[in-house]
């Protein structure tokens, strides 16, 4: 087997990993051989093969097995190869983004979310905004709240829409949004569903089930929080995969799930939705903007200023729901900085 080459070597030790080394193992991983990734690179099959040697030192391990038809992950290689992906198309990215900027004759905005933008408030704020402002190039992009937070804190966001409890990160500002109810979606034929209303107390015994993407953990927390008791909450199923399977697994009877109220603007036959209430009356997650201070794109601040214009109620915490949605409330407090 292929070994790494250690000091004393040809290699020199000191090197550092450049991208070039990333998209030869892509290349030679999607091409199977390091001849197929020197043609696709436009470069020389030698070069690559050193460039796989040099990074496989500097990870001390193994990326591709050698052999005469070719070359073949290994494990570690495996384990390598979504994280050199991932790594590059962020680099490819950033020089998009710096491009567009330049050549936009006002600029770009990018808005990160985790949430749903089927219907309610957050489509209607984009919506108006590329309206009001066509020649600004409009960006989103969903992402984990984790890298959401990393991006906005590298400047590759300009803001950040997010649901309940975020960490605050140095040099922020906040303002707060709105709040939409939190239902369960069930199929319909089952029990619940012919109640006007749910409780948590109810979804004993049930079976919810969440993705392991955002927002599902702020509804898991939720429900934790509802139900103390071990003993009376329902039986958690967390699956890899969209929300839109979720409810496509409810309407074959699989189980139950929790969602925003916003969530109905995606239509599934065979779904029915039911508010989701305690002692204190319906439940509700906050949303709530979040962007760098020292950021002076104009193009935040143009987005910033049509949100109050477009919903001047904000500060006195009273506005309408968007169509097709009831109850919906919100309000605004002075940005703070971060911790």
């Amino acid at each position: 087997m292929h070994k790494p080459r250690r000091p004393g070597s040809t290699l020199q030790a000191s090197k550092a990993l450049e991208l070039k080394h990333l998209r030869s193992v892509v290349a030679a991983a999607d091409c199977g051989s390091f001849h197929g990734a020197a043609e696709l690179l436009r470069s020389q099959q030698s070069s690559i093969s050193r460039r796989i040697s040099e990074i496989e030192y500097h990870l001390g391990t193994i990326i591709f097995e050698r052999y005469s038809g070719g070359v073949r992950l290994t494990s570690a290689g495996r384990n390598v190869l979504p994280l050199a992906r991932t790594i590059l198309e962020e680099f490819d990215e950033l020089i998009a983004t710096a491009r567009a900027v330049q050549n936009s004759e006002i600029g770009r905005l990018s808005v990160g979310l985790c949430t749903s933008l089927s219907a309610g408030h957050l489509q209607t704020l984009l919506l108006v905004f590329k309206e009001r402002f066509p020649q600004i190039e409009l960006v989103t992009a969903e992402r984990p709240r984790t890298r959401l937070a990393v991006a906005l804190r590298n400047g590759a966001l300009d803001v950040l829409s997010v649901m309940g409890s975020f960490p605050l990160l140095d040099n922020t500002e906040e303002m707060r949004l709105w709040s939409e109810r939190v239902l369960v979606a069930l199929p319909h034929d089952h029990p619940l569903a012919g109640r006007e209303a749910v409780y948590w107390t109810d979804l004993r015994g049930e079976t919810v089930l969440l993705s392991r993407c955002d927002p599902e953990k702020e509804l898991e927390h939720l429900l934790i929080s509802k139900l103390l008791s071990p003993e009376d909450r329902p039986k958690i199923e967390r699956h890899d995969v969209s929300r839109d399977t979720i409810r496509r697994f409810i309407s074959m009877n699989t189980g139950i799930s929790l969602v925003l109220e916003s969530d109905m603007g995606a239509t599934f036959e065979g779904l029915t939705y039911r508010e989701l209430s305690d002692a204190t009356g319906p439940s509700r997650l906050d949303f709530s903007a979040h962007w760098r201070a020292d950021n002076k794109n104009p193009a935040l601040q143009e987005f910033l200023n049509s949100l109050s214009d477009r919903f001047p109620d904000l500060r006195s915490g009273d506005v309408d729901a968007p169509s097709g949605l009831s109850g919906t409330r919100l309000g605004c407090h002075k940005p703070r900085q971060g911790a």
